[in-house]
């Protein structure tokens, strides 16, 4: 049995206690910034995801890439939806009365 799986397994494991870790410990001045660098993270998924969903060779590949494509996007405009909330969150009132008034109209 090749012990490969495993390995990678273990990584990705220690990948998630290590990501909870750091998330945690962030304060909630940064939470910004950092989904901002989380989002430009998620555009360049975005990115190779499309580029493996193009050069498909078969078809499991192709499902997986276009699912990779969803998801990646899916991520990305939700952490830009967040975001935009935070920074209203912490500007000016009459700037967020503004927005939320946009955001009625539209509606």
């Amino acid at each position: 049995m090749s012990t490969e799986p495993i390995i990678w397994l273990t990584i990705f494991v220690l990948s998630i206690f290590v990501g909870v870790e750091v998330i945690s410990k962030v304060s909630s001045t940064l939470h910004t910034p950092l989904m901002s660098g989380a989002n430009a993270i998620h555009g360049v998924i975005l990115i190779g995801a499309v580029l493996v969903a193009g050069t498909a060779q078969s078809t499991p590949i192709l499902v997986l890439g276009l699912i990779a494509v969803i998801l990646a996007s899916i991520n990305m405009v939700g952490g830009f939806v967040v975001t935009d909330r935070m920074l209203i969150m912490f500007s000016r009132p009459h700037r967020a009365l503004q927005k939320q008034g946009r955001q009625e109209l539209e509606q």
